[in-house]
């Protein structure tokens, strides 16, 4: 297979560097604005050739989108009105929502796979991407239903060459869901590096004091603005419901904190505790009992 990635940063990079050593791509061919961008990942070895989107749709078999959202939207269209044949094109968006929508009726919908790698880190450029990125992450696929049967077969087998997990769902589902999970995250993240800055003027002291657990909340603000803007923006409408109940319970914890109320407040840490059976896949019983 060969492969144009469009946006050779950390997910495309990453996403070149697992498909050459898995075998699936024969050919990496990178498209990328930024030349600093294209001249690393050929001095790194993440792409065989670099090109133009015109140069390079001719040759591809797939065409994978790993830009900001907002870019991927505009570019979308113009790559399905181009293809031919059993040429394929998927995105790894964050938001999936407006991108389906804005290909609602194009006369190649079938030929396009909307999808979502759950992977990342706070770096970005190819410099931060490696070949093990997406290993035992989950990615997701939606709206398979209006992707041909020839599409959707090539882009699972792609992600299950990454030993990805795959799973899927609704655009607009997808969007609700990743808020909580992912961008809520990210908000969080940002708004306490602003906080801190605001509140801890002496930079020294954040570097000397700054222990394990600001270092791994404040992690994700080093994350792109370019990219994260436009996720943020696209998904307002289910990140402000999210929003509204973290602002709740910050005041609620703030409240109790005035109040001296030191037991109810052991008793909400005692129910976020519960996360951590969530995220180790614990389930439980009728009776609210571990599972054996």
């Amino acid at each position: 297979m060969k492969v144009t990635i469009v946006g050779i940063g950390l997910i495309g990079g990453s996403l070149a560097l697992s498909l050459k050593r898995n075998g699936f791509a024969s050919e990496i061919m990178a498209v990328d604005n930024n030349e600093t961008h294209l001249k690393k990942a050929l001095a790194l070895g993440i792409a065989d050739e670099v090109m133009s989107l015109d140069q390079a749709l001719p040759k591809s078999d797939i065409i994978i989108l790993a830009i900001p959202v907002d870019a991927a939207i505009g570019l979308l269209p113009t790559i399905l009105d181009q293809i031919e044949g059993e040429q394929i094109v998927a995105d790894m968006g964050s938001t999936k929502r407006d991108i389906c929508r804005e290909v609602t009726g194009h006369p190649r919908r079938g030929s396009f796979v909307a999808s979502h790698p759950i992977a990342g880190t706070e770096n970005s450029g190819p410099e931060a991407a490696f070949a093990t990125l997406f290993l035992d992450k989950v990615g997701i696929i939606c709206d398979k239903e209006f992707s041909n049967p020839k599409a959707l077969t090539v882009i699972e087998k792609l992600y299950k060459s990454l030993f990805m997990r795959l799973t899927y769902m609704d655009a607009s589902e997808h969007d609700r869901h990743i808020a909580y999970v992912s961008h809520l995250s990210h908000i969080t993240s940002f708004t306490l590096g602003l906080t801190v800055l605001e509140v801890e003027k002496n930079e020294k002291n954040i570097f000397d004091m700054a222990g394990s657990g600001f270092a791994s909340t404040a992690r994700l603000a080093k994350s792109s603005p370019a990219m994260w803007a436009p996720i943020f923006d696209q998904n307002a409408e289910n990140l402000s419901k999210v929003l509204s109940a973290y602002i709740k319970n910050l005041e609620l914890f703030k409240e109790l904190i005035d109040q001296g109320e030191r037991d109810r407040v052991f008793q909400l840490m005692e129910e976020a505790n519960d996360i951590r059976r969530i995220l180790n896949g614990i389930e439980l019983n009728e009776n609210n009992k571990i599972k054996i």
